[in-house]
This record gives C-alpha cells, sequence and structure tokens, in this order.
C-alpha cells in the first residue's frame, strides 16, 4: 500500500467517523526494515494497514497503537534494541517519548509517531428556522460534526448531541426516540413554561429525563438566534464530563476498548491480544505471540520457555 492509498484509506475511515491512528516513522537508525516516511493505520480491531516495519516492529506498533486509541492521546514511539536501554520492557513516556525494549529487532531503532484519529462529536440538529441554522454553524466552528435531522432519521450508535429546535412540530417523536436510545445530551429549545409541558406528556423514566434539558443552554440572556445557539454549546461544553461516563446501549461497535496484551514467552515482548494474534493451546490456556516465528520455537520445544 503507497502512502497516497494510504491517505485515501484515512479519508475513508474519517467520513465513515472509525477511529484509528497513524503511525508515521520519522526516523531510522540502521540496521531497519522502514525507512523514515513509511507509515500504517492502526484500526480498533487491531488490524494494521501499511508498513512500519517488521513482525516485531508491527507487533508493538498494534499494542500501542490500541493504546493511543484507548486514551486518546498520540505519542512518540522509540523502538530499540533491549541492550539500548539497559532494561527490558518499556519505559513510561518523558516529554513526550514512550520507549519499547524490543529484543526482536535486527539491532536497529525506529522512532514512530503515533497520531490519534478520534471522530469529532456527532450533533443532530432538527429544525429549519435560523436558531437550527445558528446551532449548525456555531456547532461546527466549534469542531462538532453537526448535521441537519429529520424526524424519523435512524439515530447512530455513536451520537452524542441532539438539539430540537423545530418549534412545537414533530418534538414529541423525537424527543421519546433520543431518550430511549441514551443520547447524552438532548436539548430542547422551548420556552420554560412550553418545555416543561412538553417534557411532562412524554412518559419518560426519571433516568430517561435526566438526558434531556429545556430550555435548552445556559441563561446568559441570550436574544439573537446565535447568542442561543452559544448558550446551548456552553451547557454541552459544562456538561461534557457527565456525558463521558454515560453508558449508552449498542454504542460500542467502533468506539476503542480496553487492549487486552500478553508476554510472549519466548521473546518477551508484550503483544496486543486480538483475533488474529498468533496463540498456541497450552495446559487448558492460550498462549500469545508477536509472530509466527516465536509461535514455531514454542511449539518445537515447549518446556524451554517454561518459567516458574
Amino acid at each position: 500500500m503507497t502512502n497516497t492509498e494510504l491517505l485515501a484509506r484515512a479519508d475513508v475511515l474519517r467520513h465513515g467517523r472509525t477511529p484509528f491512528v497513524l503511525a508515521t516513522v520519522v526516523h531510522a537508525e540502521r540496521p531497519t526494515s522502514a525507512k523514515p516516511g513509511d507509515s500504517a493505520l492502526v484500526l480498533p480491531d487491531g488490524t494494521v494497514e501499511g508498513f512500519v516495519g517488521g513482525t516485531c516492529a508491527e507487533t508493538t506498533v498494534q499494542l500501542q497503537g490500541l493504546r493511543v486509541l484507548e486514551t486518546g492521546e498520540s505519542l512518540l514511539l522509540r523502538i530499540t534494541p533491549a541492550a539500548d536501554t539497559g532494561a527490558e520492557g518499556a519505559q513510561e513516556p518523558g516529554e513526550g517519548l514512550f520507549t519499547v525494549a524490543n529484543p526482536c529487532l535486527s539491532g536497529g531503532t525506529l522512532d514512530i509517531f503515533l497520531e490519534a484519529n478520534l471522530p469529532s462529536a456527532l450533533a443532530y440538529v432538527y429544525g429549519h428556522a435560523p436558531i437550527a441554522r445558528a446551532l449548525l454553524d456555531v456547532g461546527r466552528a466549534l469542531g462538532l460534526d453537526a448535521r441537519p435531522a429529520s424526524p424519523g432519521e435512524p439515530l447512530p450508535p455513536d451520537l452524542d448531541v441532539i438539539v430540537i429546535a423545530t418549534h412545537g412540530r414533530d418534538e414529541e417523536t423525537v424527543l421519546i426516540e433520543a431518550a430511549r436510545a441514551g443520547i447524552p445530551y438532548i436539548g430542547l429549545v422551548a420556552s420554560p413554561k412550553r418545555g416543561a409541558v412538553v417534557l411532562a406528556g412524554l412518559g419518560l423514566t426519571e433516568e430517561q429525563r435526566a438526558h434531556v434539558h429545556t430550555p435548552a443552554g445556559l441563561d446568559i440572556g441570550a436574544r439573537t438566534p446565535g447568542e442561543i445557539a452559544l448558550s446551548v454549546y456552553a451547557e454541552i461544553i459544562a456538561l461534557r464530563p457527565q456525558a463521558a461516563l454515560a453508558v449508552r446501549p449498542g454504542a460500542d461497535s467502533a468506539a476503542p476498548q480496553a487492549v487486552a496484551a500478553d508476554v510472549d514467552p519466548v521473546c518477551g515482548m508484550t503483544v496486543a491480544i486480538t483475533p488474529a494474534t498468533p496463540s498456541l493451546d497450552r495446559a487448558g490456556s492460550r498462549v500469545y505471540f508477536c509472530g509466527p516465528v516465536c509461535r514455531h520455537a514454542f511449539d518445537d520445544d515447549p518446556s524451554r520457555y517454561a518459567h516458574d
């Protein structure tokens, strides 16, 4: 896969709101099979597309890339022989650099930048009036993926925000569907009196009602459509820590998960556990390896790698 093809693939992933890590070799000390400019994508399922070195280097990039997806924080990864670090395993980040001692390497060192690419918060805005248009404009200016929506449109599993500014049209249907789907923030643009009446007639549970905010927005004395939109997003930002803790049913289809890992008993590398990780059944448990070479070595003589 050429870099042009890789970047085109990255654009497809962004458009599809799939999180990924772009790994780019920025420095190489020979002997290494990778050179500066080589790059790869790490996907949430552990798939690595592209080239950043041999099996051992790719295995390390896979594990650290999955951890970057989990934290959302980019980092500079240094993969170097254990003899150069004075210790085995990984060293804690310092000044943005994370060093991994890799005994499998042929002797060279690689510096690889792991860039987290996470989708922006997705916001659906209902309505066509000036307030709805302002909500779209302000949301996009703040970096949200703000999109116009229509009643009856399916709600995607990674939807974070719904704001209804339809001025009395089709509000109840959208509110009920959004509340039952567990959308973290649901805002209804309405007067306090009308909003309370609408909310009381929805038949929602207390837990569901807690997600609905009406009148939507903080009370900052907003008057114009732009000011009202600003007040709504100010409330969303203020509630963001709470929303981040919310568990939404069905919202984990492409979301990064906690990274499961194990130690290769042959070379000592820590490897991510994915469906594609080389492994063997041994004494009723699963043993994972960085690649086929270590797996074959273990299979030939398991007792050699037994540890007390």
